[in-house]
């Protein structure tokens, strides 16, 4: 899968990026991500990506014109070039095939033509040096033959996912269908909002939740690590993300480890007796009264069998007794 994203602050990523599952999934070559500058489709002096709103009050708009010309930089250059997807295993949500570059958190820095008259130039956005530490903007002298660029040529035409408050609310559902997309472009926000123009670019909005985030940036960091995590190969087991909450509607059951006895508590018998066929039957309940307890909304949409919903019927006659 390709993930890029489009801000005004694209080393926010290297960290996140750089580190655990999303550093594997690059280095796997399952993910290649890079971070785009939305400042170098600006024209001034200051490289203004916002301005005053019309009508008055308080804040900065992020500027629509850089949005489009970054899109169309980025986007329409590539379209009608990439060839079709052939089918693949499914993982965790069944997603496309990936078309697996080579190559590490590297961003493309597409200049202007109006600007400048130049081809693509190769900026690193959090390329790791031997020492472990983060190698920051421009580019060092030797990158541009180390490392690949930021996505293949021709690429597939991106789904574009805007993040705002007015978005449709993220879950894990949301998160499977991203994870079938073969790339993804998330343009983000910041300062007071975006010009509402540019959402006519968008394919999706989401919103992460009821409150207000800094930026787009934060809010993208929790869609991608979502996203990622359902691809196959990214997690260590095969069926690590199918185990994990909200995959099958529920929460997940709770987990132990050693040692069994901890400041007198105990891990629960069954998970240390060896009888698969109880340990599962243990974690289905787990996971069913846990649901119940703290989340009872997710069992209205949860795919429940009829010992699901005896069990619950018999645990919350417990609660009223």
């Amino acid at each position: 899968m390709i993930i890029e994203t489009l801000s005004t602050f694209p080393d926010m990523y290297a960290s996140v990026m750089g580190a655990s599952m999303m550093r594997i999934a690059q280095d796997k070559g399952i993910l290649h991500f890079a971070a785009h500058d939305l400042r170098d489709w600006t024209h001034d002096r200051h490289r203004t990506t916002d301005d005053d709103p019309y009508g008055g009050g308080h804040g900065l708009v992020m500027k629509c014109g850089p949005i489009f010309e970054a899109y169309d930089s980025l986007v329409l250059a590539d379209e009608g070039t990439a060839d079709a997807a052939e089918p693949s295993r499914a993982g965790s949500c069944g997603s496309k095939p990936s078309s697996r570059p080579e190559g590490r958190f590297v961003g493309l820095s597409p200049q202007s033509p109006a600007r400048d008259g130049s081809s693509l130039t190769l900026r690193t956005t959090g390329d790791v040096s031997p020492a472990g530490q983060p190698i920051g903007l421009p580019a060092r002298a030797g990158l541009s033959e180390r490392l690949a660029p930021a996505r293949p040529a021709p690429a597939p035409k991106p789904h574009v996912v805007f993040l705002a408050p007015h978005g449709q609310p993220f879950d894990d559902a949301v998160a499977c269908e991203l994870a079938r997309e073969e790339r993804l472009l998330f343009v983000c926000g910041h300062y007071e909002g975006i010009d509402e123009r540019a959402y006519a670019l968008a394919d999706r909005v989401i919103s992460l939740g009821d409150y207000v985030l800094t930026s787009g940036e934060l809010a993208s960091m929790v869609v991608i690590d979502a996203v990622v995590r359902k691809l196959p190969g990214v997690l260590g087991a095969a069926e690590g993300a199918a185990d994990e909450s909200f995959a099958d509607g529920l929460l997940e059951y709770p987990q132990y480890t050693r040692p069994a006895s901890f400041r007198g508590m105990d891990v629960p018998a069954v998970l240390l007796s060896g009888d698969h066929g109880a340990v599962a039957r243990w974690r289905r309940e787990a996971a069913l009264e846990r649901t119940a307890r703290l989340r009872p909304d997710l069992l209205e949409k949860a795919g429940l069998s009829p010992a699901d919903r005896e069990f619950l019927k018999s645990f919350t006659q417990g609660l009223d007794a």
